[in-house]
């Protein structure tokens, strides 16, 4: 099993930090490595070039096909289809990206009250929140991150904020070697969660979250040897206002890696599913308008086209199963490469809509 200090990106890691202890149950449904083949009846791909009209109505289509009756989504409308990474990790996910895709694209969603509550009902007398479906023992440390920062952000993206305070669930990760011992995929969690409850970001954990970074980061720009870690790292310094360091290093670092079909999924494939959307955060935010950066990113653009699915949906991958959490990431590129032209980016709290994909560059959103 991995180590915190591994490669791995942020939902990776999240999965084999439990996968020890669920590998029996669920054997090798745990992998996000192998791509589940799609329904009978929906094979073949859209148009790789949709208007932009059209592109958003699928997806708001799809996305509406998986709403639940009790508020939440599921991964898929194929109820067979367990999830995959973050969807097959909490059963707060899906509800998330729907909820920050909506309010970015100005979507109206089957029963915004009612996923509301469905969020509600998951807080627990500390303040934290917990999934009820998924692989993450909701108790653990990883597992309490995670839920209780996306809950928030779900809750505000839907216009609503916690019953309770969550800010002590997380007083936590300030305790001891606790922070030490999260994985790097975890440092921009913080500033977000203070982001969409609007309060300030407490000095002590922006000073000892950046001071971790700072000391660890390589010469390339990178820490952990992964852009999963480094997309982490430039969404923090975005987040608090602040220039990223080593973004030029980070910049051509993040060129070179790309692959020549336009992703970024040079490691074990399941190490790598959202790399392209980090990737093109990096580029979009820290790259400036250089012809190199931008013709990396439409070849992005253009590569996540190709994950795209018959049923409105996309893939992590080409020809892998539609998946909720694939349809957040690879849609939130496609805004960020500017391919969505109905994107809402000029919203004042668009940093607080989930990991960066309607952020302007240069913008200060929260210092």
């Amino acid at each position: 099993m991995k180590t915190p200090s591994d490669p791995l990106n942020r939902r990776a890691f999240l999965r084999t930090a439990t996968q020890a202890a669920a590998v029996a149950a669920y054997g090798s449904v745990l992998s996000c490595a192998a791509p589940r083949p799609r329904k009978a009846g929906d094979s073949g791909s859209l148009s790789a070039s949709p208007s932009s009209t059209q592109l958003g109505d699928e997806t708001l289509e799809f996305i509406r096909r998986c709403a639940q009756d009790d508020g939440g989504y599921a991964p898929s409308p194929d109820p067979a289809y367990p999830g995959n990474s973050d969807t097959g990790l909490s059963d707060l996910a899906a509800v998330t990206y729907a909820a920050t895709l909506a309010k970015t694209m100005g979507w109206t969603l089957p029963d915004r009250a009612k996923s509301a509550a469905y969020i509600y009902r998951r807080q627990k007398p500390d303040g934290s929140f917990a999934h009820v479906n998924g692989k993450m023992d909701p108790k653990s440390d990883l597992a309490v991150l995670y839920n209780t920062v996306q809950a928030v952000v779900a809750l505000r993206a839907l216009g609503e904020r916690p019953k309770r305070d969550p800010r002590p669930a997380l007083d936590r990760f300030f305790i001891g070697d606790t922070l030490q011992k999260l994985p790097w995929y975890t440092t921009s969690f913080f500033p977000l969660f203070y982001a969409a409850l609007d309060q300030p970001f407490p000095a002590k954990q922006d000073e000892a979250l950046r001071a971790r970074q700072i000391q660890n980061q390589k010469e390339d720009g990178y820490v952990g040897d992964h852009v999963a870690a480094a997309f982490h790292l430039a969404h923090y310094f975005r987040m608090v206002g602040q220039p990223t360091p080593k973004a030029d290093a980070m910049v051509a670092r993040v060129l070179r890696d790309q692959k020549a079909d336009g992703g970024w999924n040079i490691k074990e494939p399941d190490w790598d599913v959202h790399a392209c959307f980090d990737a093109v955060f990096i580029l979009r935010q820290l790259g400036g308008q250089s012809t190199a950066v931008r013709q990396a990113i439409e070849k992005a653009a253009d590569w996540v086209l190709t994950c795209r699915n018959a049923d409105g949906g996309f893939g992590h991958y080409p020809q892998w199963h539609s998946d909720m959490d694939a349809v957040y990431f690879q849609f939130g590129t496609l805004i960020q490469a500017g391919r969505v032209p109905g994107a809402r980016l000029d919203l004042p709290d668009a940093h607080t809509l989930g990991w960066g994909h309607a952020m302007q560059p240069g913008k200060i959103y929260q210092a």
